[in-house]
């Protein structure tokens, strides 16, 4: 009889005890797994707040690009006739005079001497480009340059899709940009050496 109690008093000690580690292990195992999702909860808040950051930025960088007075000024990527590439953005740091022309247009060839002189006496970058896509005689261009003795960079705009993005309607047109890369001032139609100087100078 008394054994048999002993053994029945070791069966409920063995019960109670594999009881009592069961709850041990759920209630650590559930205490672990709280964490590790709290854990991944933050890190997901982190990564959300880092990429919503990161588009703020960029839309903010995209707001400032435009046509008018204090948007920086579209970038673009060109080549000369000797098949040199320039952007714009390589100037950045120093005022560009960006002027859009071509060689049918009278208004153009009255503006380009001044333009010349302007270049030579004020050691300014000046970016010519040509509506390339308009000219009827491509040998027009070359021809063009050297008699009116243009040293400045002349860039082609083959496609027009550089003029298409500064929205070039009548021509000459100027864009006048700070060494930040945004636009002082532009003018539609010829401008003239007393101008040039004047509007340059406010940029510096």
């Amino acid at each position: 009889m008394e054994g048999h109690c002993m053994k029945r008093a070791i069966i409920i000690i063995a019960i109670v005890g594999m009881f009592g580690w069961a709850v041990y292990d759920l209630v650590v195992t559930d205490e672990e797994t709280t964490e590790e999702d709290s854990t991944q909860t933050e890190k997901s808040q982190e990564d959300v707040e880092v990429d919503q950051g990161e588009e703020e930025t960029e839309v903010a960088d995209d707001a400032e690009v435009g046509l008018e007075k204090g948007d920086v000024a579209p970038d673009f990527e060109l080549s000369t006739l000797e098949g040199e590439t320039m952007r714009l953005s390589d100037f950045r740091g120093e005022p560009v005079m960006l002027n859009f022309w071509a060689t049918w247009c009278p208004p153009c060839r009255a503006e380009i001497p001044d333009m010349q002189k302007f270049y030579e006496d004020k050691d300014v970058t000046i970016l010519a480009v040509n509506l390339y896509g308009s000219e009827q005689d491509k040998d027009d261009v070359p021809e063009f340059i050297e008699e009116f003795g243009m040293t400045f960079p002349v860039l082609l705009d083959e496609e027009s899709k550089v003029s298409t993005k500064y929205n070039i309607q009548p021509i000459p047109t100027t864009y006048l940009i700070n060494s930040d890369g945004r636009i002082h001032n532009l003018a539609f139609g010829p401008l003239n050496y007393d101008l040039m100087v004047q509007e340059f100078e406010k940029m510096e």
